[in-house]
């Protein structure tokens, strides 16, 4: 369906950075689960500006197509292997980038695991699977953000992923909907604890952003492809990676100094519609059968 309305408008073309080209110049930035889809987008992004990207990932596939995107554009990135949810494996992680590339300025807690289930059909592993990888590794990485930047005495800036969907129900995603509410309310209390040391944490909610790393998983729950969704947010489109690259360098970025604590939708309006729009109920049993 094409509706005959101009809908928000295109932003501008071509990456350009939004901000000064040397904002994160000589800053090290830490994306987990960065070589791929979002993570990889908001890793450019910042490359751009200037910052060395250290890309952290289970897969060494993943990492090593993460560091060769950002190359290939004349950034600066390096992979380093990380499984969020072990917190020794953390620690190592900060410490080769460390090594390899300087303390790390900024984190970006990207790694995320989902998969469409019925909450009765949840298995306790791919329950703890999914909250591990979100909660406890948004937790383990930004603790030992906090540790390091203590003792050098520097400031610094964290960004949690999160998803639209935390303020309603989420039916077939009750671990990733209650991990991701977890982390916003983890965003807001680390907010308040760390700002008097100089660390800024806030949070980015990105609605429906094609890219060609959606999981299989994902793709079977919308058959018509992401962007046939535009027909379904009021912006009558869907986002567009240089936008979600340019709202997660502001938010930690110098310009955005006094803001903490904060959770940016970025969405197109999209979960603002629901008061309207009644669709007919469809029991997740019908929608995700055995």
């Amino acid at each position: 369906m094409s509706l005959p309305y101009p809908g928000l408008p295109e932003p501008p073309e071509g990456d350009t950075p939004m901000l000064p080209p040397d904002t994160f110049a000589g800053r090290v930035v830490m994306v987990t689960g960065g070589g791929t889809g979002l993570g990889l987008a908001m890793g450019r992004a910042f490359a751009r500006l200037g910052a060395t990207v250290a890309i952290a990932s289970r897969g060494a596939d993943h990492r090593d197509r993460g560091v060769a995107a950002i190359r290939a554009e004349g950034g600066k990135a390096v992979g380093v292997p990380l499984d969020v949810r072990d917190r020794v494996a953390v620690t190592d992680a900060f410490a080769q980038i460390e090594d390899r590339a300087g303390p790390v300025d900024v984190l970006v807690n990207n790694a995320a695991g989902n998969f469409p289930v019925r909450a009765e059909r949840l298995s306790a592993n791919g329950w703890r699977a999914v909250t591990g990888i979100v909660l406890d590794g948004s937790f383990f990485c930004a603790q030992e953000f906090h540790a390091r930047a203590m003792a050098r005495a520097a400031p610094g800036s964290i960004l949690n992923i999160l998803g639209t969907f935390i303020d309603g129900g989420a039916p077939g995603h009750a671990h990733s909907a209650a991990a991701k509410s977890a982390v916003r309310s983890l965003t807001e209390t680390l907010a308040v604890e760390w700002a008097p040391d100089g660390i800024r944490v806030n949070a980015l909610a990105p609605g429906v952003f094609p890219h060609e790393d959606h999981s299989s998983d994902m793709r079977r729950n919308r058959p018509e492809g992401y962007e046939a969704e535009r027909d379904r947010i009021p912006a009558l489109r869907t986002g567009r990676l240089r936008e979600l690259g340019w709202a997660a360098t502001y938010l930690c970025s110098p310009y955005a100094a006094f803001l903490t604590g904060h959770m940016l939708v970025l969405d197109g309006g999209d979960r603002l519609n629901y008061a309207l729009r009644r669709p007919v109920f469809e029991p997740v049993r019908d929608r995700l059968p055995d």
